[in-house]
């Protein structure tokens, strides 16, 4: 999936504005993401990804596998993105099911298995639309 399909994709199933809005959602979600992820995941889940949306998988302080509860992430990404928690939700779940299209089913069960139950809502994600 190539950069401008990615943004695309999020800001209307996340119903944003506009691109850059659509951008500070993916930011906000793959920053904190990236965080949470353990070992080479991040790396490995970037390389699947345009670079310039791979890189914030990587380039936040993180990748130790930081042990975050679903409403902690929630609430990181809401600060992340400076949103009210609600929306920041809406929107993490909207940038996770496109993440999902953009990588393959291996990578992306890869990711899923270093998550607990508990983030099943996170990665159901949204519909299109």
């Amino acid at each position: 999936m190539k950069y401008d399909e990615f943004v695309g994709q999020v800001q209307q199933r996340a119903r944003l504005g506009s691109s850059g809005e659509a951008v500070t959602a993916i930011r906000s979600t793959l920053e904190t993401l990236g965080q949470r992820l353990a070992g080479g995941a991040a790396g490995n889940l970037a390389a699947q990804l345009p670079q310039e949306i791979g890189r914030y998988l990587t380039e936040s302080p993180g990748g130790t596998g930081e042990r975050l509860g679903l409403d902690d992430f929630y609430m990181m990404v809401s600060v992340r993105e400076s949103r009210e928690l609600p929306e920041a939700v809406f929107h993490a779940k909207a940038v996770m099911a496109v993440l999902k299209e953009a990588v393959s089913d291996g990578e992306w069960e890869k990711i899923r298995a270093q998550f607990p139950d508990e983030y099943d809502p996170l990665f159901e994600g949204v519909e299109p639309g």
